[in-house]
């Protein structure tokens, strides 16, 4: 039988109860503090000094050696975590963004120094890290990159834009993708990824407002921006490769299915003091936690295999498509379940906030067309 993808199961640790009992206790103690809205927005949501605290944990860099202020932990025990947090709205992202991507990248291909100098901070919650892949009109053609550096004596010469960064405004550095040499038709072929401290001089981060007033997306523009040798992440030329490794990484974790999470529990309360349509409501909300069942399974899965060593690119591109779908429905669902007026204030404010984000979720870690595409090479259709 043609079997193009792999999702074995994976067991839990025996360490994974008092792990988790842990987190949930340190979460209680928070949560306190978050509003249904900031807990609508889930990762996204930027909290600094819930960072820290995370840090003081040893939930930050989780899996890295104890020598960079890592825990040595495995990937299945991080994942515990990270679930624990999502499932409550947890505001992680000013340290999600390194501790998901940008630490394994410096870890895997970094130099000694740049592991040096980034990791522990980034485990104490203190540095925040933003992805520089967008640039404007490029939609969702990755490989059209157009922003350059250039060598000079002593380092690089950064030119260009990148757009899309969210939190970037709050951020003090970046892994951007940038071209270094060849130019456009050379698509793949001459890009390399740089680390940038969003504090130099010629770099400006511009936030952008949507409809709702909110900016957390923003344009980064670099001129003229003069990197040292130091700024190289990995060899130069091998761009490209890096970042597909990374996006195993990023389509593949709890945040692809549980990013509306306390909006769904909130339902489900909400759903417990009504009357009427209970039986239809039960099933439909029942359906739902069947998804997210099969969608834990499978991302936990990709954790097990991002643990061996694996490159699960093409099991991290289904996790990511079928997680977006059920998130994409969970607001629809909360609507026609509850009303669109629910009587819940707090499931009013989170399902407000829901439907102005989901439209969103088929756009980070790549477009639904773009990850339909890999996976249609998968199955050998490309």
């Amino acid at each position: 039988m043609f079997a193009p993808f792999n999702f074995d199961p994976v067991d839990m640790p025996t360490s994974a109860r008092k792990l988790r009992e842990r987190v949930r206790a340190f979460l209680r103690e928070q949560e306190v503090n978050w509003d249904p809205a900031q807990k609508a927005k889930s990762w996204t949501g930027f909290d600094r000094e819930f960072s820290r605290e995370v840090g003081k944990q040893g939930w930050i860099g989780m899996t890295w050696p104890k020598a960079y202020g890592g825990g040595d932990y495995s990937m299945i025990e991080r994942y515990i975590v990270l679930e624990e947090m999502l499932a409550v709205g947890a505001p992680v992202f000013a340290h999600w963004i390194a501790d998901r991507q940008s630490g394994p990248l410096l870890l895997r291909v970094g130099t000694e120094a740049q592991k040096s100098q980034y990791l522990s901070p980034i485990t104490r919650g203190e540095y925040a890290f933003c992805i520089g892949l967008s640039e404007p009109d490029s939609g969702s053609d990755l490989a059209s990159v157009r922003t350059r550096a250039e060598r000079i004596p002593g380092g690089w010469r950064l030119n260009g834009r990148k757009i899309w960064t969210t939190n970037a405004h709050f951020c003090e550095y970046m892994i951007a993708l940038v071209r270094t040499s060849g130019g456009a038709k050379d698509r793949q072929v001459g890009l390399s990824q740089f680390l940038i401290d969003l504090q130099s001089s010629g770099v400006e981060v511009r936030p952008i407002n949507d409809l709702t007033s909110e900016a957390h997306f923003n344009e980064v523009t670099f001129d003229d921006v003069l990197l040292g040798e130091d700024a190289l992440v990995g060899a130069e030329g091998q761009g490209w490769a890096q970042v597909n490794s990374e996006l195993a990484f990023e389509r593949s974790g709890p945040d692809r299915y549980l990013s509306l999470y306390p909006l769904l529990t909130s339902l489900i309360d909400e759903v417990r003091q009504s009357s009427g349509q209970m039986d239809i409501n039960q099933r439909r909300i029942g359906q739902a936690f069947a998804e997210l069942a099969v969608l834990r399974e499978m991302s936990v899965s990709v954790a097990g295999q991002l643990q061996r060593g694996d490159a699960p690119n093409n099991e991290a591109a289904v996790m990511k498509e079928l997680g977006v779908g059920l998130e994409q429905r969970i607001p629809d669902l909360v609507r026609e379940c509850a009303g669109s007026q629910p009587a819940a204030r707090d499931l009013s404010e989170m399902l407000l906030v829901a439907t102005q984000l989901a439209p969103t979720f088929s756009l980070r870690g790549g477009t639904r067309e773009i990850v339909r595409g890999i996976i249609a090479r998968g199955l050998g259709l490309r």
